[in-house]
C-alpha cells in the first residue's frame, strides 16, 4: 500500500466538513491512511496519483443498522408479504438451521455489497447464535472484506414459553449473553482513532429480552465503554407491545432502563412520538433510520424531518437483508429523501441533506468523530463516484445526481487509504464466488 496517495482533478469533492465545502477541480491527499490536505492543485511530493476526472468524491458512507446474518434469507416466498412479527415467525425456523459458516458467509455477501455501493464502515446486528455461531464469524469476515465494522453482540432471552415472540431454541441464558458480551468486547473492541472493529451491546428488542438484561446490558456497556443498540418504535404492533406490557411508550420504557444517551442509538423508531423525539434531542440518543425496510414491512415513515430539526443524531441504516432486501446506502439515501417527501412535502429533505445523513450523520450516531468527512486528520475513508456512465447522463447537479440519480456505481472506494473497490470491481473478494457458495448455501437451508 502506498504511503501517500493524490486524488486528483476531481469534479467536485464533497467534503462534509464543518462548512460543507465542495471543491470543484478537487484534490484529496492522503499519508499513511489519513487526509492530510484537501483543495485544488495540491502537490504530489512523491504520491501515488488517481486520477479522479469524471467522478465526484465524496467520504465513504456509513452503514448505523444491518442484520448481516439475513443476506442468506433474502425474497423468501412466504415471508414476501408480511408484517413485521409475522415476518419474524416465518424466517425464525430457517434462521435456527444456520451455523458458523452460514455467519461468515452471509456476513461477507453482506459487506462486499456494501463496499460496492460506496460503504465504508457498517453496523451489524447479530442477536442469534444458532449451532455454535459467535459474534467471531461476522468480525472475520468484515476483516476478510477490508471495511470498517461495528459489531453489535445481540441477544434474545425471552421466548415463546415466557410470552416473547422467538422460538425458545433461538434465546440464550442470560447470564451467558452478559459473559459472552464482556468476552467479545475485552477481544474486539478497540477505542482508539482510526479503529477498524469497535463492538456495542445490543439486546435485540423489549419483545425478545427482559428489562433485567436491558439494565445489566446498559450497566456492562458503561462499565466497558462501549455504546447500546436495540430496535424500538419499529411499527404500530411495537408500541401496542409496549403499552400492554410495560405501561409505557417504547422511549420511555427505553429511558427507564438507561437506554437514552449520546452512546445510544436505537433502530427504526417509526413511530416516535413528539415527547419522545424531545427526550432523544435532550439526550443526544441516535437513531438508524431505514426507509427502505420500513417501506418493506409497512412499518411507516420515520419523522425524520422533525428528529433533525429537534437535533436528534440519525443515520442510516439498510436494515437486515431478508427485509430490504438488498445492502445498497446509495439507494437508502434515495429512499429517505423521498419518503421524507411523501410524508412532510417535496421540500422536506434535499439530495444533499440526504448525502449528509449517510456520511457524516452516520459517523456520529456510530460515535465516529475520525469518519464522515474529508478533512485535515480524518480517516482516508472516501469514494469516487463515476458520474460519467448512463444512470447519471443529463444530469445537471453532479452531487444532487448521486441521490436523485442512484444507484451510480463507485469507481473506486477507499478504506484507510487502502483502495477496497477500484475500476468498479470489488479486491477484496470474488463476487462471483460469494454469489454461488450463498446459493449452495440457500439450497441446504431451504431443504
Amino acid at each position: 500500500m502506498p504511503t501517500r496517495l493524490l486524488i486528483r482533478n476531481a469534479d467536485v469533492v464533497v467534503t462534509m466538513d464543518e462548512a460543507r465545502q465542495e471543491i470543484a477541480g478537487g484534490d484529496v491527499l492522503v499519508e499513511n491512511g489519513k487526509i492530510v490536505a484537501v483543495g485544488q492543485g495540491l502537490p504530489r511530493d512523491g504520491a501515488e496519483i488517481i486520477e479522479a476526472g469524471g467522478c465526484v468524491v465524496t467520504p465513504g458512507l456509513v452503514n448505523t443498522h444491518h442484520h448481516l446474518f439475513q443476506t442468506l434469507t433474502r425474497a423468501v416466498p412466504a415471508a414476501q408479504d408480511a408484517a413485521l412479527f409475522g415476518w419474524l415467525r416465518t424466517l425464525y425456523p430457517i434462521w435456527s438451521r444456520m451455523g458458523p459458516e452460514d455467519i461468515r458467509l452471509s456476513a461477507q455477501v453482506g459487506l462486499a455489497e456494501l463496499a460496492l455501493s460506496g460503504c465504508t464502515c457498517s453496523s451489524d446486528h447479530l442477536y442469534l447464535f444458532p449451532n455454535g455461531s459467535r459474534l467471531d464469524d461476522s468480525i472475520e469476515a468484515a476483516s476478510d472484506i477490508g471495511i470498517r465494522f461495528t459489531a453489535t453482540r445481540g441477544a434474545m432471552s425471552i421466548g415463546e414459553s415466557k410470552g416473547g415472540l422467538p422460538p425458545d431454541a433461538l434465546v440464550e441464558d442470560e447470564p451467558a449473553i452478559l459473559r459472552d458480551s464482556e468476552r467479545v468486547v475485552d477481544a474486539f473492541h478497540d477505542a482508539g482513532e482510526g479503529a477498524m472493529v469497535q463492538v456495542a451491546l445490543a439486546p435485540c428488542s423489549p419483545f425478545s429480552v427482559s428489562r433485567e438484561l436491558m439494565r445489566d446490558a446498559a450497566v456492562l456497556a458503561r462499565e466497558k465503554g462501549v455504546r447500546l443498540h436495540t430496535h424500538l418504535a419499529e411499527n404500530d404492533e411495537d408500541i401496542r407491545y409496549s403499552l400492554d406490557n410495560f405501561g409505557m411508550l417504547p422511549g420511555d420504557y427505553a429511558e427507564s432502563l438507561g437506554w437514552t444517551g449520546d452512546d445510544v442509538w436505537h433502530a427504526h423508531c417509526v413511530k416516535l412520538s413528539d415527547p419522545e423525539i424531545d427526550l432523544f434531542a435532550r439526550s443526544g440518543t441516535g437513531v438508524a433510520h431505514c426507509p427502505c425496510s420500513n417501506a418493506r414491512l409497512a412499518s411507516g415513515i420515520a419523522p425524520v424531518r422533525a428528529m433533525r430539526d429537534r437535533g436528534v443524531p440519525v443515520g442510516l441504516g439498510v436494515d437486515g437483508s431478508a427485509s430490504n432486501d438488498c445492502s445498497h446506502l446509495g439507494l437508502e439515501a434515495r429512499q429517505a429523501m423521498l419518503v421524507a417527501r411523501l410524508r412532510d412535502g417535496p421540500a422536506a429533505m434535499g439530495a444533499r441533506e440526504a448525502l449528509e445523513i449517510a456520511t457524516r450523520g452516520g459517523a456520529r450516531v456510530l460515535g465516529r468523530s475520525d469518519i464522515g468527512a474529508l478533512a485535515p486528520g480524518m480517516q482516508a475513508d472516501l469514494v469516487l463516484w463515476d458520474i460519467n456512465e448512463l444512470p447519471a447522463a443529463g444530469q445537471w447537479d453532479p452531487v444532487a445526481a448521486l441521490v436523485f440519480c442512484a444507484p451510480v456505481r463507485p469507481k473506486a472506494v477507499y478504506v484507510q487509504g487502502r483502495a477496497v473497490v477500484a475500476d468498479h470491481r470489488l479486491l477484496t473478494a470474488d463476487p462471483q464466488d460469494l454469489r454461488a457458495r450463498a446459493q449452495k448455501a440457500v439450497a441446504r437451508l431451504a431443504g
